[in-house]
């Protein structure tokens, strides 16, 4: 028996217990129903940004100012420590440039195929 046929028969054993209650025991499942009813909240439909707005603010409100405060310093440590290593190297790469505009090298030694790993090489050192 499978779940679909075994739904039908509770349901159909379901509906024979209907027909045998009494019209008092009927009358207050009856109103139990519409207080049941009465009680249940509504679905309110929503836009999906004013969901995503409301839960931006409740997630604000419940902030404290130093939770605010460290994620701003972690935010600035992070951009701080960025430039620094963007300054670094362009710093590794404009002395590689100068030692290469000083250095008298033949045009063929800038197409070599080992010349990149002589750059490589020279601004490890």
């Amino acid at each position: 028996m499978n779940e679909l046929h075994f739904a039908y028969k509770i349901r159909q054993h379901l509906n024979r217990g209907l027909h045998e209650l009494r019209p008092e025991t009927a009358a207050r499942l009856a109103t139990a129903r519409q207080s049941a009813i009465s009680r249940q909240r509504q679905a309110v439909s929503q836009s999906m940004l004013a969901t995503a707005g409301g839960f931006a603010l409740h997630y604000f409100d419940n902030l404290r100012i130093k939770q605010v405060l460290s994620a701003f310093v972690l935010l600035l440590c992070l951009v701080v420590s960025a430039y620094w290593m963007a300054d670094q190297r362009v710093t590794e790469l404009s002395a590689i440039d100068s030692a290469l505009l000083a250095d008298d090298l033949p045009i063929s030694a800038f197409t070599d195929k080992g010349f990149d790993a002589w750059l490589k090489r020279g601004s490890s050192q």
